[in-house]
């Protein structure tokens, strides 16, 4: 997939760039002074955060979401498969015309990357990229990392204005004063909207949707109260198997951008799966 030039990832670069310098530089300087022990200490973790960023966002935009294999076939005997998503009107499997392949379960296609992508969650322009299902895991982690970042930035920043001596006073003048006028308007949104962005994706992985399959929960719940039956998402297998279907198995891996339990993206676990073991067992 080509992509050139981002105005939105270079934005995004700057942006980190900035709060980096100034948190370390002009933050953490003037409330401990960087040669001091608390100094190195608060430089050295963020730093550490500041670097899982950064990588995190690099993978994200670099990372491939998820192709669906051009000889990808539904298998509708496959007794493996419980269900087989269908388009919405006639009842046929879910077929793109643009791509001239079906669509396994939770792919969508993307108008932007113009291919299907597997379990499409959005198209993010902040990465240049879509967010599916090979990319998913590391987007959130670096929204998780972001987050993080902007809060301790945040605090450094009131910290060291509300540490400020008489003789920082005299000597700050037109730098530091540039420094905090600029990063007190961005902080502030920055950490707001990717704190609301965080708990959304919390949501989401809770539930084992994405966005996409949110939307269309909405309407299929909708669907389901005026027939008189109750809709539940078919992905949706318990809080805890959510979490570890989306993050990994090992609670101490959750916040590592790499992990090897995604799978092939063609296939999910259902609600359906567990109701059918435990159908055999009995």
């Amino acid at each position: 997939m080509k992509r050139g030039f981002s105005f939105s990832v270079t934005v995004v670069v700057s942006a980190i760039v900035f709060i980096y310098f100034c948190t370390v530089f002009v933050f953490i300087d003037r409330w401990f002074g960087l040669m001091t022990s608390p100094g190195i200490m608060n430089a050295v973790a963020f730093t550490g955060v500041a670097f899982m960023c950064v990588l995190n966002y690099a993978y994200a935009i670099l990372a491939d979401p998820g192709r669906v294999p051009s000889s990808f076939m539904p298998d509708i005997e496959d007794p493996e498969v419980p269900i087989h998503e269908i388009k919405r009107k006639g009842g046929d499997l879910r077929f793109c015309q643009k791509c001239s392949c079906f669509k396994p379960p939770r792919a969508h296609h993307c108008r932007v990357c113009k291919r299907c992508i597997l379990r499409m969650d959005h198209h993010c322009n902040w990465i240049n990229n879509c967010v599916g299902h090979a990319n998913y895991k590391v987007f959130f982690v670096f929204v998780v990392y972001a987050v993080i970042a902007c809060i301790y930035s945040l605090i450094l920043l009131v910290g060291s204005l509300t540490n400020d001596s008489q003789n920082d006073k005299q000597r700050s003048a037109d730098t530091f004063r540039v420094a905090y006028v600029i990063s007190g308007p961005l902080l502030v949104p920055l950490s707001v909207a990717l704190s609301v962005l965080l708990g959304w994706h919390i949501y989401l992985i809770l539930q084992n949707k994405t966005t996409i399959e949110y939307h269309e929960g909405v309407r299929a719940m909708w669907l389901a109260e005026k027939g008189g039956t109750v809709y539940k998402h078919p992905y949706d297998i318990g809080a805890y198997e959510n979490l570890t279907t989306v993050l990994g198995p090992s609670i101490f891996c959750w916040i590592c951008p790499f992990s090897r339990h995604i799978g092939n993206g063609l296939r999910f676990r259902t609600a359906y799966d567990r109701v059918s073991t435990s159908s055999t067992s009995k």
